[in-house]
This record gives C-alpha cells, structure tokens and sequence, in this order.
C-alpha cells in the first residue's frame, strides 16, 4: 500500500510539472507594438491586421515623441493593460524605448524591427556617429523649439523608399515631429539584457545604418536575426508578412526561452 501510494503521488508530481512546463511553452498572446519617431501608430495597421487575424491581442502605443522619459512612461501605461506575459516590438527609435521599458514585469521578449538597442550609457545619435547612415542628414530642424523632422523633399527616398510615392508623400506631411533630445537621452537599464530578443535588419535603410542594426543584434544574443533584403526604413510598413512572422516566431518561442 505504501509503495502505491508514492507511486501514485509521483506520478501526480510529474503530471503536475508537465503542466507547468506546457503552460510556460504555450504561444503569447498579448502583442505591443511601439512606433519610432517621426511616425505614429497607425503605420503598424498592416501588422496588426495579420496578428489580429491569427488570434493575437494586439495593443499599439501612441507615445508622444516628447522625451525618452515620456515615451517610456506611455509604454509602460500600456504593459499595465496586459493580462498576461507579452511580446514588446520597437520599430526605429521605438527600439530605444522597449529597451528602456522592456523590464516591466509583463515583458517576456523583445522584438526590434530596424530600431536602436542601445547599451547602458549609450544614446542613438553616439551610435549612429559611429555607424553613419546615409540618409541621416534628411533629419532637420522644425523651428527654435528642440523639435526635428524628416525633410519632407527627402522622406520618400530616405525614410520611405520601397513605399508607393503618394502613401510616403502623404507619411511626410503627417509627421509626428519628435523631440531631438530622444537621440541623446542615455539609456539606463538596457532589457535586452535580461529579456530574450529578436531582431529585423532593413537590408537597404538609409536612417539607421544596417551595420549598426547587424552590430545591435549580435550584441544582444537576439535568437533570430532575418535581413530584409532592399528593405528602407519602413520595413515594418512595407514587408507586414515578414515584420508579423518574426513577432510571431517570438511569441511562440518566448515561454521556452531561458
């Protein structure tokens, strides 16, 4: 009698940690996604169109654009909404921002789409000084108030280029200007760090060098890494399919991740 009885309560132990380990590995649901500068989160609808068809609950920050403090602080309102783990997306400077927020309890994996990862200490525009990229002097000044834009003349073939002309024509001149000091804010506590990632190179963006974007996923140790060949800065708006499989290939890896 005995022996059944630890028998059967090991076998219940071991069901019960087979549960466990199937509850831990089961696909996220819970999807945030965060624009980068000079854009807002309506670019992310063909995303969350494919996400939304294939079961995820999807939620878009709309952040300010005028301080890292702010953008983070927007992105964090959002997590708290969450009522589960998540798979946090950044596109461009919105990269900055899931690293910066990424700690938040309810983060279980990061997705960078040609977006920043910077280090403790590091800033977008120090980055980007060491990895030039082409199109970055389209950047400009809107006024005397901190604030910039993409010079709309240059935002088709330099933020834009694999958009139709009138789609990246209209892009331009419905910018969210953003304030420069978000590129010189240091980052504090980088996610990454602590947070499996994964992460899209735009193989043609003239924004953020490609060289920085290979440089930012091999020190993150990111579990996936796909190059989206001729891809601009707008990867995100102009190949959904493949921005959604990555995230999705996340959010199904995520619970196994170590």
């Amino acid at each position: 009698m005995r022996l059944l009885k630890t028998a059967g309560l090991a076998v219940a132990a071991l069901c019960a940690l087979t549960a466990a380990g199937a509850a831990q590995a089961a696909p996220i649901r819970n999807i945030v996604l965060v624009h980068g500068a000079f854009v807002d989160g309506s670019g992310w609808r063909p995303v969350y169109d494919i996400l939304s068809r294939h079961g995820y609950r999807v939620s878009i920050v709309q952040e300010p654009l005028t301080g890292l403090a702010d953008d983070v602080a927007a992105t964090r309102r959002i997590l708290e909404r969450q009522d589960g783990p998540a798979i946090l997306v950044g596109h461009s400077y919105g990269g900055a921002i899931i690293t910066e927020a990424g700690a938040d309890p309810h983060v279980a994996g990061l997705v960078y789409i040609a977006a920043h990862a910077p280090d403790e200490g590091e800033t977008e525009s120090g980055n980007g000084k060491r990895y030039p990229a082409a199109g970055r002097a389209a950047i400009t000044p809107l006024g005397a108030d901190g604030y910039v834009w993409i010079d709309p003349a240059r935002y088709h073939a330099d933020f834009a280029a694999d958009l139709p002309a009138a789609e990246a024509a209209f892009e331009a001149r419905a910018q969210g200007v953003t304030a420069a000091k978000v590129f010189t804010t240091p980052i504090t506590a980088p996610a990454w760090k602590t947070r499996p990632s994964w992460y899209m190179v735009a193989g043609a963006d003239r924004i953020i060098s490609p060289d920085l974007e290979r440089m930012y996923a091999a020190r993150a140790r990111s579990r996936k890494v796909v190059e989206v060949a001729g891809a601009s800065h707008s990867v995100y708006r102009s190949h959904p399919a493949a921005v959604a499989a990555l995230i999705e290939d996340a959010a199904r890896d995520a619970g196994s991740a170590p």
